[in-house]
């Protein structure tokens, strides 16, 4: 399969969807903007405590919801009870974010998992089975590809990477995740989604055989200084005038 003609490079990608202050990052409604328009849509999933697959962002509610506390204690009967900062959407489980999306575009799903890998990558797996529509998925963690490499090689899998300044994180990881050290000996992506404003690099030079996405995106001036660089885009803020 020849990635550089395939879904990942024709339609840029709607970051947690194409999302404004009616319809937040990662909700149905931001789903349903970015099919629309013609959008793919890239959005994030994690488990909550009973192994539920949920798709949002961050480790904490406090940023998204009018609530305090972390997602991971959440039960499934929770998410009716919250809802994102300035709507009426609920966090959408997996299930119901594929349900609704139903193969109308294609779908990236980046898995938030710094933890044991497993038991998240196999649920997500098995909703997957079913799912007829393209998509891919793809992570900062090596061993998430490694997993899904080993699980289920026929589905494309990329691998997140930038510089991280500024981020709480073991130098180690910045190191080796900066450089994709692993790429060769545990990951083996089938693309790269690297931080747009670290294009171009040494690093992504290395990998000219497999599509770049640029991640993430924030307006046309950046557009036009990285789409020199990269293959595809994955963006918010604003819609790229291609």
């Amino acid at each position: 399969m020849n990635l550089f003609n395939s879904w990942l490079v024709e339609q840029p990608i709607a970051h947690r969807g194409l999302h404004d202050k009616a319809a937040p990052e990662n909700s149905l409604a931001a789903f349903a903007n970015a099919i629309d328009n013609g959008y793919a849509i890239e959005f994030d999933v994690r488990s909550i405590a009973d192994g539920t697959v949920i798709v949002f962002h961050d480790e904490s509610l406090s940023r998204l919801t009018d609530n305090d506390g972390y997602v991971k204690f959440l039960n499934k009967a929770d998410l009716s009870l919250l809802s994102l900062k300035g709507s009426e959407e609920k966090i959408p489980t997996l299930q119901e974010a594929l349900d609704f999306i139903d193969g109308r575009v294609p779908i990236l799903i980046e898995i938030k998992n710094d933890g044991k890998v497993g038991d998240l990558e196999k649920s997500v797996l098995e909703i997957l089975k079913n799912y007829t529509g393209d998509y891919a998925i793809q992570s900062f963690n090596p061993y998430v590809l490694e997993y899904f490499k080993k699980n289920a090689p026929h589905i494309l899998r990329g691998q997140l990477a930038g510089f991280f300044k500024g981020q709480k994180l073991a130098f180690f990881k910045k190191y080796a995740l900066k450089r994709m050290l692993l790429n060769s000996k545990i990951s083996y992506p089938d693309f790269i989604s690297y931080e747009a404003a670290r294009l171009p690099n040494r690093f992504v030079r290395k990998y000219k055989k497999l599509p770049l996405l640029a991640w993430t995106v924030k307006s046309q001036s950046e557009y036009m200084k990285v789409v020199k660089y990269c293959d595809n885009i994955i963006f918010e803020g604003f819609e790229p005038n291609i």
